[in-house]
């Protein structure tokens, strides 16, 4: 069974040609689902004849909300999903004064086993399809009723991981005849597979990217990120010098600041260092607070003493703003409870 929201506008239309049905037939039903249709019923400019052949092998799935807590604090969302084999991954949904940011889980699950992250506590089951990445964000313009202006790819789960559907829900994203988000609004963050950066620098999408440092030396990144272990810091900031070189996009690098691993002095000179004299951003996060790491959560005190040898380095670096604490909003978190229930 094909779920139509699984394909592009191209592939759309190569569907209903080889069907021997007009062009514009993909057309009307992209728009639709763009527009939240959840099922063939619901494509209404469709002739009922044709939506009855098309139930014979297609379909349209919309992940549906399993749960939503609201944070009382700022007013972030976050969601539950199911999907249509009963796993469930989390999307969430932040209001800035610019609009509304979706973040977006690419897998269910995650196989990158970074020391800090809820999401990677029972490993990876399977990838999203582009039906199932697009659909959060549909799901959650559908259930507020307004338009999303940003989307980050910065939930459960390493995009790149999963690059070939990535890829095809960015393009599914961006189309105008569907949500038509601009790819400079939309943000990919990735833990550092180099090889998929280089690729990603070569689409020609101009889409941001955020990568997860997280340590200035080897030694230090290796104790926190496996994904160190097969690729160097070196080789890691060369693709992301090139990223920059292909796209004219800054690069942000996240930096979870975790007490006794990567938080003192000599960890913010040796990232002075590190990234002097490029074109990227620093963004630095207290690190989540995950009882089953154990990893301790540095002061504020702390935290500002280290944004500001930064700055003073000229590497530009900034606090990221805390959404949804009262809420579970970290990434994993309100997933792992219910799974862990079930």
């Amino acid at each position: 069974m094909i779920n139509l929201c699984d394909l592009t506008y191209e592939e759309l239309t190569e569907y209903f040609t080889k069907r021997g049905e007009a062009k514009f037939r993909a057309k009307q039903v992209f728009s639709f689902i763009a527009k939240g249709a959840e099922s063939i019923d619901d494509l209404t400019t469709l002739s009922k004849s044709l939506r009855e052949n098309l139930k014979e092998d297609c379909e349209i799935f919309l992940p549906r909300i399993e749960r939503k807590l609201t944070s009382k604090l700022d007013g972030t969302i976050k969601y539950l999903l199911a999907l249509s084999d009963g796993n469930i991954i989390e999307t969430v949904a932040m209001k800035y004064h610019h609009g509304i940011s979706v973040c977006v889980s690419s897998q269910v699950g995650c196989a990158m086993g970074c020391t800090f992250c809820a999401s990677t506590l029972h490993g990876r089951v399977r990838n999203l399809t582009p039906g199932e990445i697009t659909g959060q964000v549909i799901r959650v313009m559908k259930d507020l009723g307004e338009r999303v202006s940003n989307i980050v790819v910065m939930g459960i789960g390493e995009p790149f991981d999963n690059y070939d559907n990535l890829i095809k829900f960015l393009k599914i994203i961006n189309h105008p005849e569907g949500v038509n988000l601009g790819y400079r609004h939309i943000t990919v963050s990735s833990c550092g597979i180099v090889p998929k950066i280089i690729d990603f620098a070569q689409e020609g999408m101009s889409v941001n990217l955020a990568v997860s440092l997280h340590a200035p030396t080897d030694e230090y990144r290796k104790a926190i990120m496996p994904i160190a272990r097969k690729y160097s810091l070196k080789e890691l900031i060369d693709a992301c010098r090139y990223y920059f070189d292909k796209t004219g996009r800054r690069i942000t690098y996240e930096y979870a600041l975790i007490e006794g691993k990567n938080s003192s002095d000599e960890c913010a000179r040796l990232l002075i260092e590190l990234l002097h004299g490029d074109n990227c951003h620093v963004n630095l996060i207290p690190v989540n607070d995950v009882k089953e790491r154990g990893n301790v959560r540095v002061s504020r005190k702390r935290v500002e003493e280290f944004k500001n040898m930064l700055n003073s380095g000229h590497v530009t670096a900034t606090v990221r703003r805390e959404l949804g604490s009262d809420i579970s909003a970290s990434c994993g978190q309100l997933r792992n409870s219910a799974t862990e229930k079930n």
